[in-house]
């Protein structure tokens, strides 16, 4: 698998490559987290922003497919005992409905076949007045060609389902007839748009 093989080299693309992007990323993240929250993260990658989130909730569980992925953020947070870690498929969480407070999947909506289907579960798990927090990168420019590091990654064998731009990633929530949503933007080499739909 793709993201198996990347795991060893994937925090150089976070922490050199896009740095200035992740550190933002990062922030806006912990910022929404509060030390009572209960959380759901799918497709944790490194455990990029898991760190974060475990020094200020109560409890998170967090997800991957790849479970060289998993090894490698178990390693990053072994200090953190509020942190749960579970191979998942964020198309099928086994998880109980209303459970969380929060639901994040950072950079993994644009990979999947049916991203629909990942939505209703992230709904599903969530509680009710509870955050979907969805960061995804910006793959594409605005004048619709794609950036130099997603031809990249594309060619090396990440298997790009959706290429967005800002306008097209709020299109594409629009389209699903999900309106309460609120985004923000983060500039850099490789941007990322952060989605937080509220569960009513």
């Amino acid at each position: 698998m793709f993201w198996d093989n990347v795991a060893g080299v994937y925090d150089l693309f976070v922490n050199i490559y896009n740095k200035k992007t992740h550190k933002e990323l990062r922030e806006k993240i912990n910022s929404m987290i509060k030390n009572t929250d209960e959380i759901l993260e799918c497709a944790c990658g490194t455990g990029m922003l898991t760190v974060g989130m475990a020094q200020r909730c109560k409890h998170i569980i967090a997800t991957d497919f790849s479970m060289k992925m998993l090894k490698m953020a178990k390693k990053k947070c072994d200090k953190y005992k509020n942190i749960e870690f579970a191979n998942a498929n964020i198309m099928q969480l086994d998880c109980e409905a209303d459970r969380f407070d929060k639901v994040v999947a950072a950079n993994v909506i644009h990979l999947l076949d049916n991203p629909n289907e990942a939505l209703r579960q992230m709904m599903r798990v969530c509680k009710t007045n509870g955050e979907i927090i969805i960061p995804t990168y910006m793959n594409r420019k605005d004048k619709g060609n794609n950036n130099n590091f997603s031809k990249a990654v594309g060619k090396a064998g990440a298997d790009f389902k959706r290429q967005f731009t800002f306008e097209t990633y709020k299109q594409f929530f629009e389209e699903m007839d999900i309106s309460d949503v609120k985004y923000t933007y983060i500039d850099g080499r490789v941007p990322c748009a952060v989605a937080v739909i509220v569960k009513h």
